[in-house]
């Protein structure tokens, strides 16, 4: 977003996300406070009246009664008055927020919204390099595991915290007979490998709070009272097995796992940061969704409110997100003032009850008290890992070895309109892809054009994992374009092909058309076939890509019919583009 004109100023516009809530300002006397590596020295702030004096012109401007001037283009470009951050993309429910701060100070912050994880190899790969003053994540813990990215961040700040904790139904609190203020993640972990819960939880890989997540998990199931070693990963492999067993929901955002949730009452809890947890039991009783775009339209009534939940933090430990606001080193002198008077501005007691109360995140300054439903009871905080090769193998192992397998039908549209162009994008798009297929994972190619092509499976199999990949790639370089669009006909085709069996494995079709319907079922007979289908076969989502000239509404009206999620593949490179929309489902899959 562009710094405007004087007498402009220019209102922040942000996405809708997750949100999230804990402690750490006063570590020496709390309990629950992290015990991390040391952070790296702060920079003294400015006083925040200072940087007001510095950026006055900026917002005292007298306003143009002819109205806002025509904005410039965002290139990225550093402007002035204006903060470019780098930013985890469940901090876009801080959208008010930031708007209050610019009014306040005359800061416009420009955020590039992304994951944690993925953030952090930005900054490490140099990609981010002369593109971003700040950075602002759910936690720096990976960031400073890793010395390329460490190295680029000159100074951080929390500005509010939000332990992982388990959402669980209230009936299912009351089955299992738990005092929530006594569970501890063992207690968890029988439950589960008695097959009494079952549970949701984002993608690790993708999502800082899945990522958070699977560290509490496995830091508490192992033991370690100092900071995770691979001994202490192995120690816990076969707990975790029994535990990650018992995972029924994955997804790349807590937005959708939330709304996949109310959708699934046979799923017992989920596992995601306080603050997403206590929002969305809030979020239900106002009679809201936690995010209503992705709501599905045909939901009845009572999966729209089947979202209370009893929020319990293990009393074993918890990790915790601080969100550390961070200076990047080549970030301009003006602009690390402007981080600082951020900073400052974020950290004041109001804007700390402002936080806490919007976004039920735990405030950082012990004038500013938590938000009511907030728990005061103190928690330990659980070792993070000591080193990146440990983040990095457990991670691997959850993927490959510990979470159930997938399987994936990807329908293709092969039909004439995507003779050229299109099809070479396909064919790229999918040929990218075949990298990151997980060990044990189950990937059909089904094409069509006026009818079901050829339909072809492949499993990538531990012993020999570069054989599936290579038949995939084998058998996208021999996909042609030809015929009519059975869109319809082709997803029946799909649901036909995977069967009843939705339980042992993560099911999700993968549906990409550049047109509309033209052969074969109409929309309503695919509605009639999928709500004919028995209900465990029903779980299974279809995640639609907008690409070509694809009817977007079209598209949409089957995602949420079938619980789904709707991506967009129209731009021709990185994020929104058909290769970027096949990377983001693989966080669903």
């Amino acid at each position: 977003m562009s710094h405007l004109p004087q007498g402009h100023m220019r209102r922040l516009s942000c996405t809708r996300t997750n949100r999230s809530s804990q402690d750490r300002n006063h570590q020496s006397s709390r309990t629950d406070a992290p015990r991390r590596p040391p952070r790296r020295a702060f920079a003294p702030l400015l006083a925040f009246t200072a940087a007001l004096a510095v950026l006055l012109p900026l917002a005292a401007c007298t306003p143009d009664p002819a109205g806002p001037a025509p904005e410039p283009a965002d290139d990225g470009r550093p402007r002035s008055g204006t903060v470019r951050v780098l930013a985890s993309s469940e901090l876009a429910d801080m959208e008010l927020l930031l708007e209050e701060a610019r009014r306040a100070s005359g800061i416009t912050v420009r955020p590039t919204w992304t994951g944690t994880l993925d953030a952090v190899e930005r900054l490490a790969s140099g990609k981010a390099d002369g593109a971003f003053d700040a950075v602002w994540l759910s936690s720096n813990d990976y960031l400073r595991l890793n010395q390329e990215a460490a190295r680029r961040v000159t100074s951080e700040t929390p500005l509010m915290t939000s332990p992982v904790a388990l959402g669980v139904r209230p009936a299912t609190v009351r089955r299992l007979g738990w005092d929530p203020e006594r569970v501890s993640w063992a207690q968890a972990h029988r439950a589960v490998a008695d097959g009494k819960l079952t549970y949701g939880m984002t993608d690790p890989k993708r999502s800082n709070s899945g990522f958070s997540a699977l560290i509490s998990v496995a830091s508490g199931l192992s033991g370690a009272q100092a900071a995770l070693t691979d001994a202490d990963v192995r120690t816990a492999t076969p707990k975790l097995k029994e535990f990650f067993a018992g995972q029924r929901l994955t997804s790349g955002s807590s937005g959708w796992l939330a709304t996949a949730y109310t959708r699934r009452s046979t799923v017992d809890a989920l596992i995601n940061y306080e603050s997403v947890l206590l929002s969305l039991a809030r979020d239900t009783d106002a009679g809201t969704s936690t995010d209503p775009a992705e709501t599905p339209a045909d939901a009845d009534t009572e999966s729209r409110t089947g979202t209370d939940l009893t929020v319990i933090r293990p009393r074993d430990g918890v990790v915790t997100a601080d969100y550390p606001l961070s200076t990047l080193t080549d970030a301009t002198p003006e602009a690390k003032d402007a981080v600082r008077a951020l900073t400052e501005h974020f950290r004041s007691p109001a804007v700390q009850r402002e936080i806490t109360e919007r976004t039920l995140r735990r405030p950082v300054v012990v004038s500013a008290r938590p938000a009511e439903p907030l728990s005061p009871e103190p928690r330990r905080e659980l070792p993070f890992p000591g080193s990146r090769s440990v983040a990095d193998g457990l991670l691997s192992a959850y993927e490959h070895q510990l979470r159930r397998p997938s399987r994936t039908v990807y329908v293709l549209d092969t039909s004439g309109s995507m003779k050229g162009k299109r099809l070479e994008q396909l064919k790229s798009a999918l040929t990218g892809l075949t990298g990151d297929f997980r060990q044990r994972e189950e990937v059909t190619l089904l094409p069509f054009g006026s009818a079901v092509k050829r339909v072809r499976t492949h499993t990538v199999d531990p012993a020999d994992p570069a054989a599936g990949p290579a038949a995939i790639r084998a058998d996208t370089a021999a996909l042609t374009a030809e015929g009519n669009t059975a869109i319809y006909s082709s997803l029946a085709a799909a649901y036909d092909h995977l069967g009843p069996d939705t339980d042992s494995a993560f099911t999700s079709i993968v549906l990409m058309t550049d047109g509309e319907n033209t052969a074969g079922r109409s929309a309503a007979d695919f509605t009639s076939f999928y709500r004919s289908l028995p209900p465990a076969r029903q779980l299974t989502p279809v995640f639609p890509v907008v690409f070509g000239d694809s009817d977007r509404s079209e598209l949409d009206r089957i995602a949420a019919l079938t619980g789904g999620r709707l991506f967009d593949g129209t731009k021709e490179h990185g994020p929104g583009s058909l290769e970027g929309a096949f990377e983001e489902i693989r966080g669903y899959q």
